[in-house]
């Protein structure tokens, strides 16, 4: 009796595991993306992709991307400042393809709002046009990041 109980114990642990790896649909508004790079806060810093990462990047190397998520994995991922590490999330298929001019790794110069919908004194509203994750996941990567 006892090893069948453990048996149903180990089958039902077994099945737990599989069933919180499987990873969620992708909404139709957003893409599922791999970053590598580095964190400081809530911002993270889109690095070079890995040669053996299949296909191109989807996100630019040195563009800032604003975390979301729970508040344990956060607490992770901040435990991580100063290594490198590859970020798997959610993306509105829209923020990837930013507008503007690059002018430098990172950098771009894009149109600013006018009008009374830009906010106070023309200027745009906090966070507005930074692209932003949800993150489902993280892992550590080889590396440090630079300073």
């Amino acid at each position: 009796m006892k090893k069948i109980l453990i048996a149903l114990i180990a089958a039902m642990s077994a099945l737990a595991v599989a069933r919180a790896q499987e990873q969620k649909p992708v909404p139709k508004d957003s893409v599922r993306v791999m970053v590598p790079g580095c964190s400081k806060n809530y911002v993270f810093t889109a690095g070079r992709a890995a040669e053996d990462q299949p296909g191109g990047a989807a996100v630019p190397e040195g563009m800032h991307l604003r975390m979301n998520a729970p508040k344990n994995m956060m607490a992770e991922i901040k435990g991580q400042e100063g290594s490198r590490i590859e970020i798997t999330g959610l993306i509105k298929k829209g923020q990837v393809g930013q507008e503007g001019v690059e002018i430098g790794r990172g950098i771009r110069v894009s149109p600013g709002n006018s009008g009374p919908s830009a906010g106070f004194g023309g200027m745009s509203s906090p966070g507005s046009g930074q692209t932003m994750i949800d993150v489902e996941g993280w892992r550590h990567l080889p590396g440090e990041c630079p300073r």
